[in-house]
């Protein structure tokens, strides 16, 4: 079922022969509206419908929508959409121009194409972006729009963003924007627009908003966090460099804040201090830890918290925080608990403790596996109690999942052989979404498991690798590495814990007993594997073993299988009216932290479930079709597909369970996210009405090269009357670029310029402005990375051997700070690993190398405009075969890699006498070594350049040598 606000939308754009530009509400499903497009255009329009790189995801989900569409039957092969890759070569590239219907594409191949003229343009119908926030001046894709319309001004452009957010940044974003992809109407589609709230409410699904509370350490964790980070806005303030608007803890929740921090910074980055540097880093710190306390369980999120102690200890303001403290102290509680056995407190002991001993926190029977070190000394005893908190919403999610099955089994014995209602297709799997991977491995072990065990697996893990990191064998740290996605809280960074926590007798002691445990732990581990059987954790005292059988319902490949286990008590929950979404009248559960810590001794059985991350590109609500999502982590994204899924699907009956942590920093993110959201849109709607295109008199609106047009043809006008009224030719300047230019700006700015840009594939340098010199560009990132790995001195070394003027252009950005380093970071000494060294010894090692500094893509089309000056075009066969290898061997007059004896020309150059003034004229004048050493005198100073260089080089050549008689 198509959504009828997505009709209304396509209708829109279709209307205008220009195209359009598309801003909705984050959610409302993009891909959806683009696959509708691209169906419609394959019915019903001819030519090529261009989209330029998609996101992975966003491109997946579009392709599986038009897979799955009724329309899909009716399409052949041919009208289904093709990707065209770099791997294909031209020829293969220019049949699907004709042929398809529908192309993905990058920009970087498309515009190389519209360069070398291999894509018929009059056959292009209209261009996709679906990233318009990303759009600038200088994008490439800006350059593809600017060179189609220049052809085939029919082209439509079709431009699309659910970022609204970022479409208010900076100055005049979305005006810039029409004015570059040269589209005169912008189309907003917020949540509150009235056909979108309408059809999305009509059949909204049942919500049930589940509060719980955070425990007492995690409450503390949090409000010390929130002061933390506070303490870190009020010294951003002091430095008066930043807008105090912006500096809010609200703001600080999101990533953009950290965009909006480094956009104001960038440009006087140089001119700051490490104190507010190091504030810009603490705060990105500071806004994980929050994400990471209600996202990860204790253990998980005590070990990042020491790899931050060891890793930042020395540099970070936050640490030094009065509130900090709290923060690491009230983690370790949430872990384990240490304490003297008379009660004192653990740093009133003495220093002279030996004996050690651990205390499970439900455990009554003191058994040997209690112990993990020497006999207590009952004078000196030091209790070692584990906590290993479980997560508040571990406990309800198993309830949530109780409840449901049991909700199924009455009604599948009130309706005895009849499916419920508007489940036809309902295959019983229960969706569970949660932030990322490691959330869902982590719940489904809790669901298959008990939640202890899950806790001291990580505890093992914990204690582990701080043996590991004790002990000499450092090639064992590499196989604690987790595959990608798995975050920094399952890497160890803590190498050096054990020098950090032996500040003072206290922390010594800490660590010496969590070191105790974990040998403890590792020899039970090795016994365990000579005899072959898997150690059995510890049942924090219950007395209970595991039992019950496996729960194989649904698909296998859908549905993960689930352990039934001992039932916990039915906890009764409080229910309020209080509607807390504003949607369908939500149940608000709160859940008190009572509970009866016996089992009632029954299995309960629980439904099929599915966990699903939502970083993951699948559409997850389309492929499973669930009737029953349980959304772990709140997203305003994810609730948003809901609605659509729903309002696609009315008969269906939906019940989603929210789970939040009450006054947590979760629901606030989440409402501020909303409230943003909104604020953005009607910012958009009040620049809608101010916003003012200009068109031109074909009706088309103006790109940014315009004005640059037209200055440039009232300057031709006011100087006719030189060379007797004629009017003198323009010569077009040309530049050869490397087609892996194509990822930076530069080359679209060039063109704004009036230069003609030839792609090719160059093995030497990257721009051949003139036969003479050729121009290397280095990105201040790039640069750095170039001295690193050597890269560098091996692109100067080609092209000083082939070029005549070699040069670097290091170019920096516009809006970051024209300079390496600040004043007060350059010292007095000179030292090999300084960027500054290390280009001091290139220009000594190459010394016709010409080092050129930009500070912007404008500012180096100026610097090549000055280069052009008074020299011929380049070379463009010569320049294609500048460093080639060939199969023909050494050409006469050839500039290929074979015509150059590298080994004699480096022996020739270090020769008396010989300069890199002159080595290249004694090459011109001697076709070998061994000529050279039979040229005249005379002659030999004439290439020399001087009488005494030439006796210096003969004197040597002709010394004799020592013999061994």
């Amino acid at each position: 079922m198509v959504l009828q606000f997505h009709d209304q939308i396509l209708s829109e754009l279709l209307e205008d022969p220009n195209g359009g530009l598309t801003i909705l509400s984050s959610g409302l499903s993009l891909s959806k509206l683009l696959s509708s497009l691209l169906l419609h255009h394959n019915h019903h329009s001819s030519g090529s419908l261009l989209i330029l790189s998609p996101l992975p995801s966003l491109k997946s989900k579009i392709l599986h929508h038009i897979k799955h569409s009724p329309l899909s039957s009716s399409l052949s092969p041919l009208q289904f959409p093709a990707e065209i890759t770099a791997e294909l070569p031209a020829n293969h590239r220019h049949s699907l121009y004709t042929t398809r219907k529908l192309l993905f594409i990058t920009p970087r191949i498309l515009i190389v194409d519209l360069l070398n003229n291999k894509i018929p343009t009059s056959l292009i119908s209209g261009l996709i972006i679906t990233s318009a926030h990303s759009i600038s001046e200088t994008s490439t894709e800006v350059f593809i729009v600017r060179l189609i319309k220049s052809l085939n001004r029919a082209t439509r452009v079709y431009a699309f963003s659910d970022k609204p957010q970022a479409m208010v940044s900076g100055f005049a974003k979305t005006e810039r924007t029409m004015k570059s992809l040269h589209i005169r109407k912008v189309h907003l589609w917020p949540r509150f627009q009235i056909n979108v709230s309408d059809e999305l409410e009509r059949d909204a699904p049942e919500v049930v908003d589940v509060r719980l509370p955070m425990t007492k350490y995690m409450m503390g964790i949090q409000k010390a966090i929130l002061e933390v980070m506070d303490a870190c806005l009020k010294e951003m303030r002091k430095t008066n460099k930043v807008d105090v608007e912006d500096l809010t803890v609200e703001n600080g929740l999101f990533k953009s804040f950290d965009e909006i921090l480094r956009r104001q910074l960038d440009p006087i980055w140089h001119t700051l201090g490490k104190k507010t540097k190091q504030l810009v880093s603490d705060l990105k710190t500071l806004r994980k830890l929050l994400d990471y306390l209600v996202r990860y369980d204790a253990v998980s999120y005590l070990k990042y918290l020491d790899t931050l102690r060891v890793s930042e200890s020395f540099r970070s303001v936050w640490l030094f925080a009065e509130s900090s403290y709290k923060i690491f102290d009230l983690a370790k509680k949430r872990v384990y608990r240490l304490g003297r056995v008379d009660g004192t407190q653990l740093n009133e002991q003495k220093k002279n403790i030996t004996g050690k001993k651990r205390k499970s926190k439900m455990d009554n029977n003191q058994d040997e596996n209690a112990t993990i070190g020497p006999s207590t000394s009952s004078k000196n005893g030091v209790e070692f109690e584990e906590i290993l908190e479980e997560a508040p919403k571990w406990k309800v999610l198993r309830e949530i999942l109780e409840e449901i099955e049991e909700e199924r089994q009455k009604q599948a014995s009130t309706v005895e052989g009849n499916q419920f209602e508007g489940e036809e297709d309902d295959n019983g799997i229960v969706l569970v979404t949660c932030k990322d991977e490691r959330s869902c491995m982590q719940l489904e072990d809790c669901i298959n498991n008990k939640p202890h065990k899950v806790m001291w697996k990580e505890w093992e893990k914990y204690l582990l690798s701080k043996v590991e990191l004790r002990g000499p064998q450092t090639p064992q740290q590499k196989k604690l590495k987790k595959p990608k996605g798995f975050g920094v809280l399952d890497g160890v960074g803590f190498v050096t814990a054990a020098q950090s926590t032996d500040g003072n007798s206290t922390c010594k002691q800490e660590h010496d007993i969590l070191l105790a445990a974990a040998t403890k732990i590792r020899n039970a581990h090795k016994k365990t594997n000579k005899t072959g059987q898997d150690p059995e954790p510890s049942d924090n005292g219950k007395g209970e073993k595991v039992k019950g059988k496996k729960n194989n319902m649904g698909p296998a490949n859908v549905s993960r299988s689930n352990k039934k286990k001992n039932a916990v008590s039915d906890e009764k929950t409080e229910i309020s009216d209080d509607d807390q979404t504003g949607e369908a009248g939500p149940v608000l559960r709160k859940h008190t932290e009572e509970a009866d810590e016996e089992d009632c001794g029954e299995f309960k059985r629980l439904p099929p479930v599915h966990f699903h991350p939502l970083e993951s590109e699948q559409p997850i609500l389309d492929i499973l079709k669930p009737s029953v999502i349980v959304v772990y982590h709140p997203e305003m994204t994810f609730v948003r597909e809901i609605e659509v899924y729903k309002a696609e699907n009315p008969s269906k009956k939906v019940k989603v369970y929210f789970l939040f942590y009450e006054n947590s920093t979760e629901v606030q993110k989440f409402e501020a996210s909303i409230r943003r959201e909104n604020g953005a849109f009607e910012s958009l709607i009040r620049q809608k009405s101010l916003m003012m295109i200009p068109v031109d008199q074909d009706g088309f609106c103006l790109g940014s090269s315009s004005s640059v047009d037209l200055q440039a043809s009232s300057s031709q006008n006011s100087i006719t009357r030189k060379a007797g009224g004629r009017k003198e030719a323009d010569k077009e300047m040309q530049v050869i670029v490397d087609m892996r230019e194509f990822m930076s700006s530069l080359p679209n700015v060039l063109h704004q310029k009036g230069m003609h840009i030839i792609p090719v594939t160059l093995e030497v340098g990257d721009y051949i402005i003139s036969p003479l010199i050729c121009v290397e560009r280095k990105s201040i990132q790039d640069l750095f990375m170039s001295f690193t790995s050597g890269r560098l001195y091996n692109q100067v070394e080609t092209m000083s051997r082939y070029y005549k003027i070699p040069v670097l252009l290091i170019e920096f950005s516009q809006d970051k700070s024209f300079s390496f380093l600040s004043a007060s970071e350059i010292g007095d000494d000179v030292t090999p690993n300084s960027i500054i060294s290390k280009l001091s010894l290139l220009a000594i090692h190459f010394p016709r190398l010409r080092i050129i500094w930009s500070r912007s893509l404008h500012a180096t089309a100026d610097i090549f405009t000055s280069l052009k000056a008074n020299q011929d075009e380049p070379d463009l066969e010569k320049a294609i075969r500048v460093g080639v290898p060939s199969e023909e061997g050494v050409v006469e007059n050839d500039v290929r890699a074979e015509n150059y004896n590298t080994s004699a020309v480096e022996f020739l150059r270090r020769l008396p006498g010989v300069t890199d003034s002159n080595y290249r004229a004694i090459m011109d004048g001697c076709n070998s070594l061994a000529e050279l050493s039979l040229v005249p005198l005379e002659k030999l100073g004439e290439l020399m350049g001087g009488q005494k260089a030439a006796r210096t080089l003969r004197e040597f050549m002709d010394a004799k040598y020592p013999t061994l008689l």
